[in-house]
């Protein structure tokens, strides 16, 4: 066999611009978005938009957008923590010292530390949805997707159609 056969580069197709810019094969995009503080004295919360695009087989619908609050991504990762095979990453902390009285601060409600807490749960929500496991997963599912979240829900797997 002659060595330069052997060697030579294969030929392949060139890329066009409709293939580097088309829609990936699969993706899941996450963001969590548009924090909004509600009610007054200790009635008082932030939520966030979580919006989400996939065109993964598993998730039926393909784009949603719901409001959830801190306590929402607790209840994921409990959820997750119990009924699936997957390591959970940590969310950002409680900042149980934020919500001490007397701050010369907002504490908790201080527009840095709310866009902060918003990139950490974003961060925290794309490590979980984009594990291939934690995609099956029921409670996921409801998290991104469902308006209210059912807390009596019976845990499961989703399966793709």
């Amino acid at each position: 066999m002659d060595n330069t056969e052997a060697t030579r580069r294969l030929h392949t197709k060139k890329q066009t611009l409709d293939d580097a810019y088309a829609a990936p094969a699969n993706f899941l995009e996450i963001d969590v978005i548009n924090p909004i503080t509600h009610g007054v004295a200790k009635k008082r919360y932030t939520d966030y938009e979580v919006r989400m695009r996939t065109n993964l087989p598993v998730f039926k619908i393909k784009e949603s957008s719901v409001r959830r609050r801190y306590s929402d991504f607790e209840w994921l990762r409990s959820e997750l923590e119990r009924d699936s095979k997957i390591v959970v990453p940590p969310l950002p902390g409680k900042a149980i010292k934020r919500q001490l009285p007397f701050r010369n601060d907002d504490g908790i409600y201080d527009e840095e530390f709310i866009e902060d807490r918003r990139k950490s749960l974003e961060g925290f929500v794309n490590k979980i949805a984009g594990h291939p496991l934690a995609q099956n997963e029921r409670c996921l599912h409801m998290f991104l997707q469902e308006p209210v979240i059912d807390k009596n829900y019976v845990p499961g797997k989703i399966r793709p159609n």
